[in-house]
């Protein structure tokens, strides 16, 4: 695949760049050698090889997922400007 100076400017405006004609052609060239690495990296032989969420051996710990409350109202009111009976008082919005 390769980008021509049309693409370029398709491109920049997608992406809401201003460039200007004499920022084009470098442009160009450097957008064909991206696309010519991404390509390489298409030809290396992966058979065999496992696909990776990490370069080390890892897994995360895991706890049991269990529901609870948090046992933390008092906290968390008290984080409030105004709480009442348990629940954060707001004004009221609507009448």
């Amino acid at each position: 695949m390769s980008v021509d100076a049309a693409t370029v400017r398709r491109i920049a405006t997608l992406a809401r760049i201003a460039i200007t004609d004499e920022e084009v052609p470098p442009l160009v060239g450097e957008l064909n050698q991206i696309l010519d690495w991404v390509e390489q990296l298409g030809e290396v032989d992966t058979d065999g090889v496992m696909p990776m969420t990490s370069v080390t051996d890892i897994t995360a710990p895991l706890r049991t997922d269990e529901v609870t409350d948090g046992n933390k109202e008092a906290e968390v009111l008290k984080n409030a400007p105004d709480a009442r009976e348990g629940h954060f008082t707001v004004p009221k919005v609507v009448e």
